[in-house]
């Protein structure tokens, strides 16, 4: 496997904030420590052999269905798939599905102590959060899908380089053998990656060269993802958040896919579109504080399949995209200037992000509500 890292591509803060817990080894050790209220949970394991944790809260939905979800779909009745519990909330945050995409890591990382304490890795305290937690029957976070990619970069976080983001995308993306930068969309051309064409594969892959965002979820799916998909079987979660880093260059900030998914929720997906972007605008944490033009879901494209498109329709959720700017790098705002987020400022928009998404879900009462219902002779 190729793993000789450019040793100035590894050069760190001299001081890390003590929130920034993103590498493998302390969010296993973190979790263990701090998880008292939730239940820390290991939901598989990685082609390398790495444990999966989640953290999970909340009371889950009891008993099964009668049916499938294609099934209930077919029959217009949600319920006969999500069970005797269909009318429970339950909400599912995950972060470093690309294991060099810390903001999401760190985000899930704090989100988990502002439900154990009230308060983030700061000390800053999330009433908003802790109040609409409650309103939830189930919430289900975690922090770090991809182990392996994670474990592969050695570092915990980056020094900003200003508008260059070749550093970054080396260590997210990798390199050829020959020297060349592998860029993207042009990674995806090769699943499973071979390790023996590479400088360095970067933290997408897992250790068996899957980018599990797009994995062979109709034929032999990794571990990473049968974990996954099993915990989504168990628990049908309505409404699951992924976190990813690769907002815009331009109007470089926070930002929410429109992937692939069921048709019927797409009036669900703009609403919530429009719930996140208006309270990232208001905080400041968008190129304007404008929500008619930060919050509008039309400058939102239809996207391809991927993972979020395959857990619609293995579970029925919602699953959005949230791509966030990096710490490792600038990028320029509506106007043109130049923008760079701290480490403060995304943690923030990671937590609104969550705290939006969870108050849509208890305010819209989850996926038994956003389903056609049975047709029924008048």
């Amino acid at each position: 496997m190729g793993l000789q890292i450019r040793p100035d591509y590894l050069a760190e803060p001299g001081e890390i904030p003590a929130f920034w817990i993103s590498t493998y080894d302390e969010i296993q050790a973190w979790l263990q420590a701090h998880v008292s209220l939730g239940k820390s949970e290991i939901i598989g394991k990685s082609a390398g052999g790495r444990e999966i944790q989640a953290a999970l809260y909340g009371s889950a939905r009891q008993g099964l269905g009668t049916t499938t979800f294609s099934g209930a779909l077919g029959c217009r009745d949600m319920q006969a798939y999500l069970g005797p519990d269909a009318a429970k909330k339950v909400y599912m945050g995950i972060g470093g599905v690309h294991g060099f995409e810390l903001e999401g890591i760190v985000g899930v990382v704090n989100l988990i102590n502002v439900l154990e304490t009230g308060k983030d890795l700061r000390g800053t305290a999330w009433p908003e959060i802790t109040e609409t937690a409650k309103q939830l029957d189930r919430i289900m976070l975690i922090p770090l899908m991809n182990p392996d990619g994670r474990a592969r970069v050695p570092m915990r976080m980056e020094t900003n380089k200003g508008p260059d983001m070749d550093c970054h995308e080396y260590l997210n993306i990798g390199c050829w053998a020959d020297g060349n930068r592998i860029v993207w969309p042009m990674c995806k051309t090769l699943i499973p990656m071979d390790f023996d064409q590479v400088e360095f594969p970067g933290g997408y892959p897992n250790d068996a060269g899957v980018n599990i965002q797009h994995d062979d979820f109709f034929g032999k799916r990794q571990p990473e993802t049968e974990a996954l998909f099993a915990l989504c079987a168990r628990e049908r979660p309505d409404l699951i958040m992924h976190m990813h880093t690769g907002a815009p260059f331009r109007n470089y900030f926070m930002r929410m896919l429109r992937d692939f998914c069921e048709p019927a929720l797409t009036p669900v997906f703009e609403q919530l579109y429009v719930r996140v972007h208006t309270r990232l605008a208001l905080e400041g944490l968008q190129s304007s504080n404008d929500p008619v033009v930060e919050a509008d879901p039309t400058q939102s494209s239809l996207g391809p399949f991927n993972l979020t498109s395959a857990l619609n329709l293995h579970c029925g959720a919602l699953n959005v995209v949230m791509e966030s700017p990096s710490h490792g790098f600038s990028g320029y705002d509506r106007q043109g200037e130049l923008v760079t987020h701290s480490p403060e400022m995304l943690l923030d928009a990671q937590l609104y992000c969550h705290l939006e998404a969870m108050r849509f879900l208890a305010e819209k009462g989850g996926r038994i509500k956003w389903a056609p219902g049975r047709n029924r002779k008048a």
